[in-house]
């Protein structure tokens, strides 16, 4: 692909962690200039790295780089006069500002809705917040772990009753789903400008990617069920062809015959059951769910004679949608995965490859190329000579601390 989607679109991005940053980063995938303002310290989520989260042995910082890449990045003092007209400058010419600071924040600094959507009409105003805008939390401080994960339902309805402890969230699952759902909706402002010539202020919060991911229990509970994961060790299944069963070494294989009249003799014929065809307790669904117990005894039967190697052989001969159940190392190898591109590599001349999960999101079948992350301030001097500042300038700049 030639041209990026967003080729020409600037974007100013206020913000820091994960969230928010990485909807900057999917639209520098796609060719956006997203200038990254950073605090003279330096975003916290590079700090996470002298804690043993997100180095390789190369001693690349994998998180920032994941949720940074293809940036630029513009270190500036915004508590300082000079600093905020420096960024007004860049606002002037900007298409999108993003921004995660709370409300309070934003508005200390002049920098909420109201105030620049009033004096830049054309901007698209675009922020990820924890509990969204309105309400009594609306200011409140939100990572995925206590807005998308826990008030949001799915450390509940995901942990089995019998625990004591709510399972915990795998890292940043919340924000970078709420990433993709940030990044759409600035599309869809940038397309709503095209048409009417003004801007859009774009809000999506944590809490609300929680009510999306859930939307099936969030339906049971509008019809007064309790959703809740089932316990442990039991199979629960109503339809037999559907759920998960273990092998002779230990592993799992998921079926999910939804239309399971349809394959059920294709089914028993790979399991070499074809005496299970015209059983008439299994003869079809209906006989299937009032025998489920003797239905699931048989299946795990024949699952744990072979091993997850041989059932995987022998289910890729059947049209029918299964899955194996894989770790996720074992998704680095994945042909499926590597012929799709689903990992990118960053190369960098001089310094060592690395490889970053891509964007999901492909044009023409293609996806993105990857660009490392900046430097906390690498572009902090090429910004400023693009505003029009002399390197006389941008020294009285670094002596007065609005640049480190």
């Amino acid at each position: 692909m030639d041209e990026g989607a967003f080729e020409g679109i600037r974007v100013v991005e206020l913000a820091q962690w994960v969230f928010v940053p990485v909807a900057g980063a999917l639209l520098a995938d796609w060719g956006a200039d997203v200038v990254r303002i950073e605090r003279p310290e330096g975003d916290p989520y590079r700090g996470l790295m002298t804690q043993g989260i997100g180095s390789d042995s190369g001693g690349v910082n994998l998180s920032v780089a994941l949720a940074n890449r293809g940036k630029r990045s513009l270190a500036l003092d915004l508590r300082r006069e000079e600093g905020r007209a420096i960024l007004h400058q860049l606002l002037e010419t900007a298409d999108v500002f993003l921004t995660n600071f709370r409300p309070g924040a934003l508005g200390r600094l002049g920098l909420d809705a109201e105030t620049l959507t009033e004096r830049y009409p054309s901007l698209v105003y675009a922020r990820g917040h924890g509990y969204g805008v309105r309400g009594p939390d609306a200011d409140r401080p939100g990572y995925d772990a206590s807005a998308f994960w826990a008030r949001g339902g799915l450390a509940h309805v995901l942990t089995p009753a019998e625990m004591d402890q709510p399972l915990g969230q795998r890292g940043a699952m919340g924000d970078r789903n709420g990433a993709m759902a940030l990044a759409f909706g600035i599309a869809a402002a940038l397309l709503k400008r095209v048409r009417s010539g003004r801007g859009s202020v774009v809000d999506v919060s944590l809490l609300g990617i929680a009510m999306w991911t859930l939307s099936s229990d969030v339906l049971s509970a509008l019809q007064g069920q309790r959703p809740r994961a089932m316990a442990v060790g039991t199979g629960g299944y109503v339809n037999p062809l559907v759920g998960s069963y273990r092998t002779q070494d230990g592993r799992h294989i998921q079926l999910v015959f939804l239309e399971a009249d349809r394959y059920w003799a294709d089914f028993c014929r790979v399991l070499e059951r074809d005496d299970l065809i015209d059983d008439p307790r299994f003869v079809d669904l209906a006989a299937r769910r009032e025998h489920a117990e003797a239905c699931v005894a048989e299946i795990q039967g024949e699952f744990a004679r072979r091993t997850f190697t041989e059932w995987k052989e022998r289910l890729a001969g059947i049209d029918a949608p299964w899955a194996p159940v894989q770790a996720v190392e074992e998704l680095l190898d994945d042909p499926q995965v590597l012929a799709n591109g689903y990992l990118g590599e960053v190369v960098v001349d001089g310094e060592p490859s690395y490889r970053l999960p891509s964007v999901p999101v492909q044009f023409d079948e293609q996806g993105p190329v990857l660009r490392r992350a900046p430097e906390h301030g690498e572009h902090s001097e090429m910004v400023l000579l693009e505003l029009g500042y002399s390197w006389d300038q941008i020294g009285e700049l670094r002596d007065a601390g609005v640049l480190p």
